[in-house]
């Protein structure tokens, strides 16, 4: 039940009375308006810039805002669930609902459940979405800043699954350019020590002990047929093999954040010609045909050249005619293709599978590389499938406010697994989306342990548990109470007297708006807010029983009013848990 979208679906309606009568144009558009909390609650429960939106187009029959508001007021106020509605300043509505609105909201939250706030609201098209995250180069284990952006996705995978979506997660594994050589070389390296030779990792080559058990792997199944061999004959099997390695440390890396993939796709497969043209030459052959291909010259870039400059004419797309600053080269001097005609072709395969929204997921470091990529989208689809590409900022690793060291495992820096082991999934998952994603996160491992209100993921869970806790205590008091949802959607809510009760439920019924705006902006980060915003309120209100006895959830003198306050409770809890879900995070029951 989500309250704003029913009354944006029901002011939509006046706007169009309006409109059959010729007061209105019939065009308005009805997406451009919003009903959303007021800025402050005493101006009421819900409010509406309708009037100020549409104030040019409404202009003849309606000079000043506030007409077309104070109309629209009228009308809402002759709702039977309407207790008041008013305009404000220029032309503002503010709706003040009655307290019976917010009583069904809690019975549909005790009734519905886990499913409360599930689902695509009238106004958000479900649609079938890609969302490509992490694809980190299989080169090594994965550091926490791989794992900001592997919790990003998820829990974006997630939220959107949730609010009605068709979701496939996805994995790019860059398994086609020189790193994996390179990969091949260091694992070479620990094939030898396996054989008990000693060595030394030259500069250039990977560091650190996470290729010993690939070596060890490595010697088990060649022996020392490879020792001294020449490269061109042990490279390609041990790329293979390393690469395999090194996507089981990354698939067992990313299980310990509870992180799954449903596709995992290769680079070097569009690569493949072995049955005619590769999905690199057919996609750049898609964009030819098109015109959108030509050979030319690109003018030097501003300022300092860099080393790698070259003014030759080469293959080029037409990435400006789609927004981007400069048309972008296809093939590298030597005729090999450049990364981005392979990421062209990798996101052309990603259309022909039906997908309506591409999500990509990058490092802050890639920012540059939006443009070119948002105007292949756009050539290859026609401008049907829309591309979001999400950037993750840096971690920065802390310990008591000091940086963390490097780890001997990676060779020069922290891996995931090491911050999941110290601080556990919960609070590795929290933390990382309790910051917008192009913002700079520091986490610090000896904060997010804490049992304080100043750990986010701390106060909410502990929320969670205090709230069981209080059908513990109810039990306690009432043996026989039947605190089951369904039982408790049934109390007489009108017992609830405070006015800090009411506020709490008008805070649960927002949770359906939070989803629905969290998924449309792919911004997760807004529902961890969310819930440490209702962890909050619910603590203070807590703490106010402590003081005011005839405040608290139990009351054994009065039945009637523990069951609605166990209502609000359950309705609580619900939510919490609820959103926890989704962002992969536990709800616990008791804080231990």
């Amino acid at each position: 039940m989500n309250i704003y979208a029913e009354f944006h679906a029901r002011i939509a309606a006046l706007l169009q009375k309006l409109g059959a009568e010729g007061r209105l144009p019939t065009s308005l558009d009805m997406a451009r308006f919003v009903v959303e909390p007021p800025r402050e609650a005493s101006l009421g429960d819900l409010a509406c810039n309708a009037a100020m939106v549409y104030a040019k187009e409404v202009k003849a029959s309606f000079p000043n805002p506030r007409q077309l508001a104070t109309e629209l007021a009228a009308s809402l106020a002759e709702m039977p669930d309407v207790e008041q509605a008013e305009v404000a300043g220029p032309g503002f509505l503010n709706i003040r609902l009655k307290t019976t609105v917010y009583a069904d909201i809690l019975r549909a939250v005790l009734r519905q459940g886990n499913n409360f706030g599930r689902g695509a609201s009238g106004r958000v098209q479900a649609k079938k979405v890609n969302v490509e995250y992490v694809s980190a180069n299989p080169t090594g284990p994965m550091h926490v800043g791989h794992g900001r952006g592997a919790v990003f996705g998820d829990a974006l995978a997630n939220l959107l699954e949730f609010s009605g979506s068709e979701v496939t997660r996805e994995y790019y594994i860059n398994d086609a350019g020189a790193q994996v050589d390179v990969l091949a070389r260091s694992a070479y390296l620990r094939y030898l020590e396996a054989l008990g030779e000693a060595v030394t990792v030259p500069e250039g080559l990977y560091p650190g002990d996470y290729l010993k058990p690939a070596g060890v792997a490595l010697a088990a199944k060649y022996g020392r047929s490879l020792r001294g061999k020449p490269e061109g004959e042990w490279l390609a099997p041990l790329r293979a093999f390393a690469i395999d390695a090194m996507m089981d440390m990354i698939r067992d890396d990313l299980a310990a954040l509870n992180i799954t993939h449903e596709v995992f796709f290769s680079e070097r497969s569009l690569h493949d010609a072995t049955n005619g043209p590769s999905d690199v030459e057919a996609a750049l052959e898609d964009l030819r045909e098109k015109g959108l291909i030509y050979e030319g010259r690109l003018p030097p870039p501003k300022g300092q050249l860099p080393d790698d400059w070259e003014d030759r004419e080469q293959t080029l797309f037409r990435s400006t005619q789609f927004g981007d600053d400069v048309d972008r080269p296809l093939k590298k001097s030597d005729g090999s293709f450049t990364y981005f005609a392979s990421d062209i072709a990798y996101h052309r395969k990603k259309i022909a599978s039906g997908y309506d929204v591409l999500v990509d997921v990058w490092g802050a470091d890639h920012g540059g590389y939006v443009k070119r990529m948002s105007a292949a989208v756009a050539a290859l689809s026609g401008g049907k499938v829309a591309l979001d590409v999400k950037l993750c900022q840096l971690v920065k690793l802390m310990r008591d406010g000091e940086p963390v060291k490097m780890s001997k495992r990676s060779g020069d820096f922290v891996t995931l697994r090491e911050v999941v082991e110290e601080v556990g999934v919960d609070a590795a998952r929290f933390m990382m989306l309790y910051r917008k994603n192009d913002a700079p996160l520091e986490f610090d491992l000896a904060k997010v342990i804490e049992q304080s209100k100043d750990n986010p993921v701390f106060y909410v869970q502990y929320a969670h548990a205090r709230a069981h806790s209080a059908l513990r205590q109810a039990l306690a008091a009432f043996p026989d109470l039947d605190v089951s949802p369904a039982r408790l959607a049934q109390s007489d809510l009108a017992l609830l007297d405070d006015a800090n009760e009411w506020a709490l439920i008008k805070l649960l019924a927002q949770y359906p708006r939070i989803v629905e705006s969290a998924a449309s902006a792919h911004e997760p980060h807004r529902l961890a807010f969310y819930l440490h915003d209702v962890a909050s309120f619910f603590h203070s209100h807590w703490s106010r029983g402590k003081d005011q006895p005839q405040l608290r959830f139990v009351n054994q003198d009065r039945r009637d009013l523990t069951c609605a306050r166990l209502a609000l409770v359950t309705g609580l809890m619900t939510v919490l848990a609820s959103g926890l879900s989704v962002l992969g995070v536990k709800a616990p029951e008791e804080m231990r």
